[in-house]
């Protein structure tokens, strides 16, 4: 089969087992980061926001002298802290990818890797 310019059958089993190690990775990555809680917080203290590692919403935070600043001041305040969960969030979601698939190598001869 070689000859044809396939990969072998063992190399084809161990893509197929890395492939599936990725799989069963993922979800409890996928597990692990609905189970966190990171934490953005506006530059004066004064407001908090919780994402999960995947984004999703879990809480806010704000300092009742928050409100004393007048609406603008407020929504800026909290929208600051939203930005900086949301970042904190997006990073460690990336960075656990990155840890997740950075060994990954399916370039198998033969099929276009």
């Amino acid at each position: 089969m070689a000859g044809f310019g396939l990969p072998n059958f063992g190399q084809l089993t161990d893509a197929f087992r890395k492939a599936q190690q990725i799989q069963q990775d993922a979800q409890k990555l996928q597990q692990e980061l609905d189970g966190m809680e990171l934490e953005g917080k506006s530059a004066n203290g004064l407001a908090s926001v919780w994402l999960s590692g995947n984004q999703q919403p879990l809480r806010v935070r704000l300092d009742p002298e928050l409100l004393n600043g007048g609406a603008e001041a407020a929504e800026a305040t909290v929208f600051e802290a939203l930005q900086e969960a949301y970042a904190l969030s997006t990073s460690t979601m990336r960075a656990r990818m990155e840890e997740l698939t950075g060994g990954l190598d399916l370039n198998l001869p033969g099929l276009g890797g």
